[in-house]
């Protein structure tokens, strides 16, 4: 992958350490007929170990850079770095050469709803929400002088690196709430496999399609008891909080518009195949 001194790749990935960089480098590893990428992380467990302030001539120039970075937790001053990063991955686009950058924000930017699409006002509910919309807001103000695209990815939850992840991945029950119907939450999910393949679409637009902001996800919601059942886990219910939301849904009709052969379509029987797919492929 990328041998030669100061080669070209088609995309390269910042954030390969975390939940779901290492998810994407096992598709990388395991799903045939991907553009070649090469994956950044601070750490060693990437193609190469590289942190902002450093040199970017150990890092092979790229069309497209995928930021996968991004802090998820903590106080508001640590949520904030996500901003930072954004322009740091501005700035390192443009040292590598790249013309688009796709940023991972977060559905969460819309608070809570149903059918929310890239229309729909924010709202979010929750810190890391309020920080990926002033991400997103800080990259509108990057200058366009210099000829590289921003799309921001309001990414729905990704099997395998949202809250179920830790309980899909073990042999307890799973604790979900249930509500006066008699059923759990509803949620937008996507797998990784076809996460990766709506990245390399993306990829391969003429960047004049890119919008501002996209929606991603599989085309409809799951059931979060499906997911569970799908995975061969138990179900433990309680009853939901007052406070609890029972359905969180984003359109994704932009996203379909812009790639209408990658498929999106998903039950949580794929979904959960799809991501069973890369246990033990991790290098």
């Amino acid at each position: 992958m990328c041998k030669s001194k100061r080669p070209r790749c088609p995309l390269l990935l910042t954030g390969a350490s975390g939940r779901l960089g290492l998810l994407l480098r096992q598709v990388w590893q395991r799903l045939p007929g991907l553009p070649r990428a090469h994956f950044v992380s601070r750490s060693a467990c990437a193609d190469s170990q590289w942190s902002p302030g450093q040199v970017t001539e150990t890092l092979p120039r790229c069309d497209t850079l995928i930021a996968l970075w991004g802090v998820t937790a903590g106080p508001p001053e640590a949520l904030a770095l996500n901003s930072a990063l954004a322009v740091t991955a501005h700035d390192l686009a443009k040292d590598l050469g790249a013309t688009r950058v796709l940023h991972l924000s977060s559905a969460g930017v819309y608070g809570p709803g149903t059918g929310l699409s890239e229309a729909t006002v924010p709202n979010p509910v929750t810190d890391y929400g309020h920080a990926k919309l002033r991400m997103e807001d800080r990259i509108a103000a990057l200058p366009a002088i210099d000829g590289i695209t921003h799309c921001c990815l309001r990414l729905a939850n990704v099997v395998g690196a949202d809250s179920l992840a830790p309980g899909l991945n073990g042999t307890e029950p799973i604790e979900l709430d249930r509500f006066p119907d008699g059923y759990g939450p509803r949620r937008s999910y996507i797998a990784p496999g076809m996460l990766a393949q709506v990245l390399t679409g993306l990829a391969a637009l003429p960047r004049h399609s890119l919008p501002h902001v996209l929606n991603v996800a599989a085309r409809g919601p799951v059931s979060m008891a499906d997911l569970v059942r799908s995975a061969g886990r138990r179900i433990v219910w309680r009853p939901a909080p007052e406070h609890a939301v029972q359905a969180v849904t984003v359109d994704i009709s932009q996203l379909a518009g812009l790639l209408p052969r990658v498929p999106i379509d998903a039950d949580a029987d794929r979904m959960i195949a799809d991501w069973q797919m890369l246990e033990g492929t991790t290098s």
